[in-house]
């Protein structure tokens, strides 16, 4: 790892001439939950801001790939790529230390999965809100849902209330963005759902922990996005080394 904290790189993908009313960062990770909150903001009249994030995380080159092809297909005003080395340095999660290891998904656990970066979130929208205020941007949209929250304390609803109101202090007068969360309590079935409905190009998009490719389809990620499109009877299009059924899985 370089000495470096952080370095930054920005791209504008080619986009349309059309004006729209509102300006929003999307945290676009190249996630289906990113994916379509990106859908959403575009939904909504939103020209979107991209912001991609690379901190170490196992799987940061196929993110990456995910969120430029993302960006494009979303026609991005602009794309910021962040590279910072902090959140790896710290350690304590499995996406960013080696030396633990990936678990399996266990779906029925009340305990917080090694996968959880210490206050990532809070991170990863500190640099969402100075990417926007320094653009004009009137919200920061992030993809995190219910089923996030169940075992990562950044994703509950309170963590984003909370958030806002130190977006409302910190930010120069006058300044209003909004911290969107539009699926914050939704499953991944409902995200998996709004998204066919929406056309995201879920084939563009990347959730497994250990791999580049193919996705292992077992780990927590792979679980829940595979349960998501094997309830919605439609198949993930992205290639998995296994592909197990999680329709068992569902609460009775």
């Amino acid at each position: 790892m370089t000495d470096d904290i952080t370095t930054t790189t920005k791209d504008t993908p080619a986009r349309d001439d059309e004006p729209t009313d509102k300006r929003a960062v999307v945290l676009l990770s190249g996630g289906m939950d990113s994916a379509t909150a990106a859908a959403v903001a575009r939904q909504r009249g939103c020209e979107i801001y991209a912001l991609h994030t690379s901190y170490g995380q196992r799987t940061e080159d196929r993110e990456l790939e995910c969120a430029r092809r993302l960006a494009e297909a979303f026609d991005a005003a602009d794309f910021l790529r962040i590279e910072t080395g902090h959140l790896s340095a710290i350690g304590a999660s499995s996406l960013t230390d080696e030396e633990l290891d990936v678990a399996d998904a266990d779906m029925d656990s009340d305990e917080i999965p090694t996968s959880y970066v210490p206050f990532r979130n809070a991170n990863l929208l500190a640099m969402a809100v100075s990417y926007a205020e320094a653009n004009g941007c009137e919200a920061v949209f992030i993809g995190a849902h219910s089923e996030d929250f169940s075992g990562y304390p950044d994703c509950r609803p309170e963590f984003f209330e909370a958030f806002e109101q130190v977006v409302d202090v910190g930010t120069k007068p006058g300044t209003e963005i909004a911290i969107e969360a539009p699926f914050v309590e939704e499953s991944k079935t409902d995200i998996a759902e709004r998204g066919l409905e929406l056309d995201v190009p879920y084939e563009h998009t990347w959730s497994c922990y250990r791999e580049n490719e193919p996705a292992c389809g077992t780990c927590d990620a792979c679980a829940y996005r595979l349960q998501a499109f094997q309830r919605l009877g439609v198949r993930d299009p992205i290639e998995y080394e296994q592909r197990p059924s999680y329709l068992e899985s569902e609460s009775t």
